[in-house]
């Protein structure tokens, strides 16, 4: 080739009109996305990342289980708290990115099974696949030798009575055998995934019409299935507050049992927790004792109450510097280890001349170390309150109960206040019984004796049986796609190069399947030695 030559040529590649892609257009572009959407990669895509995206509703406290423990995380955490909290972190189920990858992952699945559901049904309607040409190309193959006078016709009869008999669908016609069976297993994954739409159904419906609250009941106390009633309540948007079940109990007493037996990270663990309460299903009802366990909650007019906690609550008694008792009654401290090492806050914005607030510690089983009084054990022992007092400027609401914004019961703000000391210890040690008079002759606190409290989780869903339903189902689906084998099997009757009768069977298998070659074979000698 000459130098011209090859010009020439690179003149002509150059000359050439560009290649002009088609345009979308807006329906393109729609057809696109949908096509995307509704794949079974981009379904298994969201799948995981629904999965992803509940992880931090197990690591971050949620207000929606924990209430006290979400305040107590944002205290701690001043600067990364609030911005969790924006983000929904606290409430990850109820969160918008939360609810988009939900609804996301259903239009998917519903845009996904649709058109395999149709296909299957015609697949199973449809007459079983035609004979190849070539059996011999496929996986599994067999042939065998038949004497020369034995009927074609009889032959392929019997092959198609031993595939029926082993629930195959069967078409037969003068050149052969066709047979088709393990529709289940697609049956089975469709299934799987119609369920899995049911499961998001039932959550979303249970988002709708379920409501759940969490309440802290002292022992001795009652609780009225009422919103007021709660320490926190969240109801779904078709849920009538005015209509919850009118049952109520009473926590008559709280076993609480200890390991103190064990050593190392086991002494001290809690064994069992039996919560005792007399139960009316509705106002002038027969009350009923009930005995409540973690694992045993209290089912009432389709209301279930989950005993999710316990604790103490000493019983405090507080008088002002004029000598009347300005507050008397239980206090609940809220558990901050495995020791049950407890804080709590009491605020008495009615003592006179100057409101009073405590902060402090229980300690269930009291010990002196060198680092101050520690409980070195969760049952209540030798149990002693550390407590830190004070007080308000006279005629001042400075504890800030009456301003109008909503204040945890285990929070004290100590700005505006002034603490109280004897010049020696900002500290009050009290045992049950014992009393302290405060500094400036402000009044009395004492440890009257200690009771427990318990918490309740206490919800109504009622999809939670359409839940559990689909969730059988969908195991089912998925027990069926993995065991059963969808498999082809052709048989024909002819002549091989020598001339000879023969009977050849050949088999198809979607995926891996080991035994379908000792099928084939299996067939080849119930056919072969069959006699006329």
């Amino acid at each position: 080739m000459t130098t011209g030559e090859i010009d020439t040529f690179d003149t002509d590649v150059a000359s050439e009109p560009p290649v002009r892609q088609p345009r979308l257009g807006f329906t393109g572009w729609v057809r696109f996305v949908w096509r995307r959407l509704t794949s079974m990669s981009t379904a298994l895509l969201l799948l995981m990342l629904l999965a992803v995206a509940a992880v931090p509703g197990s690591v971050f406290p949620q207000r929606r289980i924990d209430p006290g423990r979400v305040d107590a995380y944002l205290q701690a955490h001043a600067t990364t708290g609030p911005w969790l909290d924006r983000f929904g972190f606290f409430d990850v189920y109820s969160s918008p990115w939360f609810g988009a990858v939900y609804v996301l992952l259903f239009v998917s699945l519903v845009g996904c099974v649709i058109p395999r559901a149709r296909q299957h049904w015609r697949a199973f309607r449809a007459r079983p696949p035609r004979m190849p040409r070539r059996l011999d190309r496929l996986p599994s193959y067999a042939v065998g030798e038949v004497p020369p006078d034995a009927d074609p016709q009889a032959l392929l009869a019997t092959a198609a009575a031993a595939l029926g008999r082993s629930r195959y669908r069967v078409a037969s016609d003068p050149d052969g055998v066709a047979a088709e069976r393990g529709y289940l297993a697609e049956f089975g994954n469709l299934l799987f995934h119609v369920a899995l739409l049911g499961v998001l159904a039932a959550v979303a419906i249970g988002a709708l019409y379920s409501w759940q609250g969490q309440v802290l009941v002292v022992k001795g106390q009652t609780f009225s299935d009422t919103t007021v009633m709660f320490d926190d309540f969240r109801a779904g948007t078709r849920v009538n507050t005015d209509d919850l079940p009118p049952f109520s109990f009473t926590l008559d007493d709280l076993a609480v049992v200890f390991d103190d037996q064990a050593t190392g990270s086991q002494y001290g663990a809690p064994r069992r927790f039996d919560a005792l309460v007399t139960v009316q299903d509705h106002p002038g009802a027969t009350p009923e004792q009930v005995l409540v366990r973690p694992n045993k909650p209290l089912d009432v007019d389709g209301a279930s109450a989950y005993l999710v906690g316990n604790g103490y609550a000493p019983v405090i008694t507080v008088k002002d510097a004029k000598g009347d008792v300005v507050f008397s009654g239980p206090v609940p401290f809220r558990p901050q280890d495995s020791r049950y090492t407890s804080l709590g806050v009491v605020k008495v914005p009615d003592a006179a001349p100057r409101q009073l607030a405590f902060t402090g510690f229980l300690l269930p089983t009291a010990r002196l170390t060198t680092a101050g009084p520690v409980s070195i054990f969760p049952d209540a022992l030798t149990p002693r309150l550390l407590l830190r007092a004070y007080a308000g400027r006279p005629g001042k609401d400075d504890i800030g109960l009456d301003s109008g914004v909503p204040q945890s019961v285990y929070v004290l703000d100590t700005g505006k206040l002034t603490e109280l000391t004897d010049g020696k210890s900002p500290w009050i040690l009290l045992e049950p019984g014992g009393s302290y008079p405060l500094p400036d002759g402000l009044g009395t606190v004492t440890f009257d004796s200690l009771e427990r409290f318990a918490s309740f989780d206490v919800h109504n869903d009622p999809s939670k049986g359409w839940a559990l339903g689909a969730g059988i189902t969908g195991l089912a689906g998925l027990m069926l796609s993995l065991f059963i084998r969808r498999r082809r099997v052709w048989v024909r009757v002819g002549t091989d190069e020598q001339g000879r009768n023969v009977v050849e069977v050949a088999g198809l298998s979607r995926g891996e399947d080991a035994g379908l070659t000792g099928e084939v074979e299996r067939l080849l000698a119930q056919v072969t030695t069959t006699k006329e």
